[in-house]
């Protein structure tokens, strides 16, 4: 299957190389690009590819916002976007996590890093190992405190849930692997596979990035874990 990449981006170089180290995989086709954050909002919502490549720092509208407006809670068709940035702040990924990213990369990463990047997204996959999407949450988790009172039971956004599921969502939002979910839970990984399935579809989430941020806000994690 071929994955639709549209890149957002603001200088021109960097624009000219993505597109030609994107367009020589057999499996990628770009099919717009952007120079500014507005553009790259039009651009999206008219050719709906399947990976939006956004810069951080840009004109007119920034990424943080662009990304908002193409795959966060407002959105009505959402777009998965991979953030692309030269800033390695903690600050940077959380909010273009919060506004609805599906992975985050440096530009000095390898090409072969963000091909990859752009197909794990496409997949439906955060691109941020578990364990670094919990750092980052939890470093920031006073912005996004509980939704409920500590202590009264199961939020009512995740009574959807059985609860051997919010088990496992709780050690995602811990940073927990698929394989670290199986030894603590004495599951097969294909069994906490079809459980971590099932939580994004019943919460109507696009990756596990989504959940672990769910997680965190509506107080299923501790503050300080």
């Amino acid at each position: 299957m071929t994955v639709r990449v549209l890149i957002v981006e603001d200088q021109e170089l960097i624009r000219a190389g993505y597109a030609t180290v994107f367009s020589a995989q057999p499996d990628l086709e770009v099919v717009g690009e952007a120079a500014d954050g507005r553009a790259g909002v039009e651009q999206a919502r008219l050719l709906r590819p399947d990976v939006v490549v956004m810069d951080i720092r840009l004109p007119v509208l920034d990424g943080i916002e662009a990304t908002r407006l193409l795959a966060g809670p407002e959105a009505a068709d959402p777009v998965k976007v991979l953030v692309v940035t030269t800033f390695n702040l903690d600050e940077y990924v959380y909010e273009a996590l919060r506004a609805g990213a599906s992975g985050f990369l440096l530009k000095n990463a390898p090409p072969r890093e963000l091909v990859d990047g752009i197909r794990t997204v496409a997949a439906g996959e955060s691109l941020l190992a578990p364990a670094v999407t919990r750092r980052l949450v939890g470093r920031f988790a006073d912005r996004i405190r509980p939704e409920r009172a500590r202590g009264s039971g199961v939020p009512q956004v995740l009574s959807v849930l059985a609860p051997r599921e919010t088990e496992v969502l709780t050690l995602i939002a811990e940073g927990l692997s698929n394989a670290e979910i199986a030894d603590r839970m004495v599951l097969s990984r294909e069994t906490v596979k079809t459980y971590v399935s099932r939580i994004l579809t019943k919460l109507d989430l696009r990756d596990r990035v989504q959940a672990v941020v769910l997680a965190h806000r509506v107080g299923l994690v501790p503050a300080g874990e």
